[in-house]
């Protein structure tokens, strides 16, 4: 018995089929976020030569995306890196109003994996400049992300795109619309992305490839069965060259 060929999905569809593996299947939204976080921390041990010591900073949104990147910063601090994570925003307001980055947060907390709020658009831009790393972890905006990106994140997307260092993106290059594969105004280049579930039907269109770097799929729990039972979202889908 064959499977359907692996299809790539719309903002709607990912919303929906996150949905559906937390309100039908019982999945934990932490089990998703989990899995999301490990995976992209994995693929940066790889795009270290060694990861004991190695510098790696990541910059968290205040959403589910920024919740995978402490999941990220986690693991790596306990594979023996040297991490630090830059916050847009405020790990309290994060922490009052709960859910899974919340808890992420709490425990990197604990750990005492230094984070630096940022929400000044100059004193954001100037704390970028001066990262000295050898990996950078973008966990700013998600796949929800539409509309301009607003400060103080675009001048943080602009300020990563000017370092010379190596950036792995969480789910999807910040700032690339995840429908039409442009930028809202400014987007993170990439050199490799870590996509969740399913190939994004954005990666296939517009300029995604500028920004997308090498993408890969990461299985994150949500069933296999659901994402095949998605409508085709369109013909780019199927003929994209990832």
């Amino acid at each position: 018995m064959g499977t359907k060929r692996p299809r790539a999905v719309t903002r709607k569809q990912m919303r929906e089929l996150d949905r559906i593996a937390i309100e039908e299947y019982a999945i934990p939204g932490q089990i998703l976020m989990e899995n999301a976080g490990r995976a992209c921390a994995r693929a940066a041990r790889e795009m270290l030569a060694d990861v004991w010591a190695a510098r790696v900073v990541v910059f968290c949104g205040r959403g589910n995306n920024g919740g995978d990147g402490f999941v990220v910063a986690r693991h790596l601090t306990n594979w023996g890196g040297q991490v630090q994570v830059l916050l847009l925003g405020h790990a309290e307001h994060i922490l009052q109003q709960g859910g899974e980055a919340a808890v992420n947060l709490r425990i990197i907390r604990n750990m005492d994996v230094p984070v630096l709020e940022l929400d000044d658009a100059e004193a954001a831009a100037q704390a970028v400049a001066s990262v000295e790393a050898d990996l950078v972890v973008d966990a700013l905006l998600g796949t929800g992300a539409s509309g301009e990106v607003r400060e103080p994140f675009r001048s943080v997307i602009a300020a990563i795109n000017q370092l010379e260092t190596t950036v792995l993106a969480v789910d999807i290059p910040s700032g690339l619309d995840c429908d039409s594969g442009e930028p809202l105004g400014i987007a993170v280049r990439a050199d490799r992305t870590v996509t969740f579930a399913a190939m994004k039907l954005g990666f296939g269109r517009g300029r995604a490839g500028e920004y997308t770097g090498r993408v890969q799929v990461a299985e994150i729990s949500i069933p296999r069965r659901e994402i095949e039972r998605m409508p085709e979202a369109g013909a780019e889908a199927s003929t994209a060259p990832f």
